[in-house]
């Protein structure tokens, strides 16, 4: 039996790689038009927002550095996608939103990218391995466990 320290590596360069090759397929489908994948996630991600948030907030939720982030939303923000608003709690500050161009660019390349997904994922898994997913990408996104890392060679193979 494979020792938890090597079940966890193994893990992560399966999901790493189903990553990678899942980006490629959807890179490759035509449902981006003048929209990036990385504009996208920023639509994406700003679309889930209730209110403007900071662009700190922005960065916590998407794989860009800070300066890239900046830059793209400059360029979304020149394309009348996403507005800058001044922050009512701190006048040096900027909340970002989308413009109602940018909520229906958003919505329109996103039903087609969740068709893509959909099939992509849904010929390959069947809806309990979906579930599967869905709860093991939430459990691996939220807080980190207290777990001793001193313990991860172990060949446990109960949960914790």
């Amino acid at each position: 039996m494979r020792g938890r320290a090597r079940l966890a590596n193994d893990a992560w360069e399966a999901l790493l790689t189903a990553h990678a090759s899942l980006l490629r397929q959807f890179a490759a489908e035509g449902s981006w038009q003048d929209v990036s994948m990385r504009e996208y996630d920023v639509l994406y991600t700003l679309s889930k927002c209730d209110e403007p948030v900071r662009i700190g907030e922005l960065h916590r939720h998407v794989l860009l550095s800070q300066p890239a982030l900046s830059r793209l939303v400059d360029r979304l923000v020149e394309r009348g996608l996403v507005e800058r608003d001044a922050d009512p709690a701190d006048g040096r500050g900027v909340r970002l939103a989308l413009t109602e161009a940018g909520r229906a660019r958003q919505r329109e390349v996103g039903r087609r990218h969740g068709l893509s997904v959909a099939r992509a994922l849904g010929s390959r898994l069947s809806s309990e391995e979906l579930r599967q997913l869905e709860a093991i990408g939430l459990k691996l996104a939220g807080p980190a466990t207290s777990d001793d890392p001193t313990t991860t060679d172990r060949n446990e193979e109960t949960p914790r």
